[in-house]
C-alpha cells in the first residue's frame, strides 16, 4: 500500500509494506488504486510551490507488476488466458498512474533506495527527477528476460526520457541491470548517493529548492506534458494553454 504525508507544501508519497513480500511494492490493482488516490489527494491540495517526493520502504522501490497476483487469478479461473488477461488489465490500469504523475501540477522527485524493475522503473522515470543510491539497487527492464514485449506507453516514455539510442538498447534489448552511476551516465538518474539516507535528503533538498520558485502548477504541468508529447498522446493527455494570471 502507500501513504501520503504533507509537510508544508511538500507531499511525501511512501510505498509501504508490513512483510518482505509486501515491500517488493509489486503493482497490482490494489496498490495502483492506492497510489492514484494519493496522487489525487496531492493534486487537490496543491498550491504554487508544492512538490511531491516518492519513496519506499525496504530494498525495493518497486518490483514491477504483480505477476503472482495474475497467476492467482488464472489458477482461480482454471485458465492461463485469465492470468494473461489480468496482467494486461494491470498494464492498462497503470496507465493512470503514469498519466497522473505527468499531469501533476508540481515538480516530482523519486527517491530510489532499492531495485526498480520493469513497471517499477517506469514508475520512477515518470517523475521529473530521480535520485538513486549507489550502495543498493538497480534499474532493470526485465521484460526481455521474462519473454514479454513492452507496452507502447512504456516505450514512449523510455524514448522521451533516455536520449541515447545506445542507452535505450542497453536497457530494453539487453535487459541490463543498471546501477546508479551508470544510470546517471545514461540520463535515467539525476544523481547517485552513497546511502538511502543521502538519497532521501537529496530528494528533500531538490523539492524544497524547486518549491521556493513558487511556479504556477498549471503552467508546470502543461509544459511537462508538452515536453513528452508521444507518451502523453498515448495516455490521452492534452496540452493545456496557460496564460499569466496578472494579464
Amino acid at each position: 500500500m502507500c501513504t501520503l504525508e504533507k509537510r508544508g507544501n511538500l507531499f511525501i508519497l511512501k510505498l509501504t509494506g508490513d512483510t518482505k513480500k509486501d515491500q517488493e511494492h509489486r503493482l497490482n490493482p490494489t496498490l495502483i488504486a492506492s497510489i492514484r488516490s494519493a496522487l489525487a489527494e496531492a493534486k487537490s491540495q496543491a498550491v504554487n510551490g508544492s512538490a511531491l517526493i516518492t519513496l519506499s520502504e525496504g530494498k525495493f522501490f518497486s518490483n514491477g507488476f504483480d505477476l503472482r497476483h495474475a497467476q492467482a487469478v488464472g489458477v482461480k479461473a482454471g485458465s492461463t488466458e485469465a492470468a494473461k488477461a489480468e496482467l494486461l488489465r494491470m498494464v492498462d490500469l497503470f496507465k493512470g498512474v503514469v498519466a497522473d504523475l505527468l499531469s501533476l501540477p508540481m515538480p516530482t522527485i523519486a527517491a530510489v533506495t532499492g531495485h526498480a524493475a520493469a513497471a517499477g522503473m517506469i514508475l520512477a522515470m515518470s517523475h521529473d527527477y530521480v535520485m538513486m543510491t549507489s550502495s543498493r539497487g538497480v534499474m532493470y527492464m526485465s521484460e526481455l528476460d521474462i519473454g514479454m514485449t513492452l507496452p507502447d506507453y512504456f516505450m514512449a516514455l523510455i524514448r522521451g526520457k533516455i536520449g541515447s539510442g545506445a542507452s535505450r538498447r542497453e536497457v530494453v534489448l539487453k535487459a541490463a541491470k543498471v546501477g546508479a552511476e551508470a544510470a546517471v551516465g545514461m540520463g535515467i538518474v539525476d544523481s547517485a548517493h552513497c546511502s538511502s539516507e543521502e538519497v532521501v535528503a537529496a530528494a528533500f533538498r531538490t523539492a524544497e529548492e524547486l518549491g521556493k520558485r513558487r511556479w504556477s502548477g498549471a503552467a508546470y504541468a502543461g509544459i511537462r506534458k508538452a515536453l513528452h508529447p508521444e507518451v502523453c498522446g498515448l495516455l490521452g493527455l492534452k496540452d493545456d494553454v496557460v496564460t499569466p494570471s496578472k494579464l
